[in-house]
C-alpha cells in the first residue's frame, strides 16, 4: 500500500472525518530528504474529534495515531485540522470572498 494510501486509511479508521485531504507533496520537494520516498505530505482533516481541542491537542492526536510512519517513510507533515463547524465558517467565508462580498469583524 502507498504511504498516502496508508496515511488516508489510518486517520478515517481513527477520526472518523467528515472530510479527509491526504496529497502527497513530495514531488514539490526534489532533492530534500524524504522527497522521492514519498515522505512529504499535506493532510486536511475535517472531524467532531478534535472539538473542544487546541491546535496542539489536534496534532499529537493525529501524529499519534501516526507514529510508525513518521518514524518511517514521512519526512515531513503539514497538518489543517478543523472542527465541523470550523470547516463549515471557512467554506462560507471562501464563498463571501469569491462573490465579492467585504465582511469585516468588528
Amino acid at each position: 500500500m502507498h504511504t498516502r494510501e496508508l496515511l488516508h486509511d489510518k486517520l478515517t479508521r481513527a477520526f472518523s472525518p467528515i472530510q479527509l485531504d491526504v496529497i502527497d507533496d513530495s514531488a514539490a520537494h526534489r532533492g530534500h530528504k524524504g522527497a522521492g520516498a514519498g515522505g512529504h505530505f499535506d493532510v486536511r482533516i475535517v472531524a467532531a474529534a478534535f472539538e473542544g481541542k487546541g491546535l496542539v491537542a489536534r496534532h499529537r492526536l493525529v501524529y499519534q495515531v501516526l507514529a510508525d510512519e513518521m518514524a518511517g517513510p514521512v519526512h515531513a507533515l503539514a497538518l489543517r485540522t478543523l472542527t465541523p463547524g470550523e470547516a463549515e465558517a471557512e467554506t462560507a467565508a471562501a464563498a463571501d470572498e469569491a462573490s465579492g462580498r467585504i465582511i469585516a469583524n468588528v
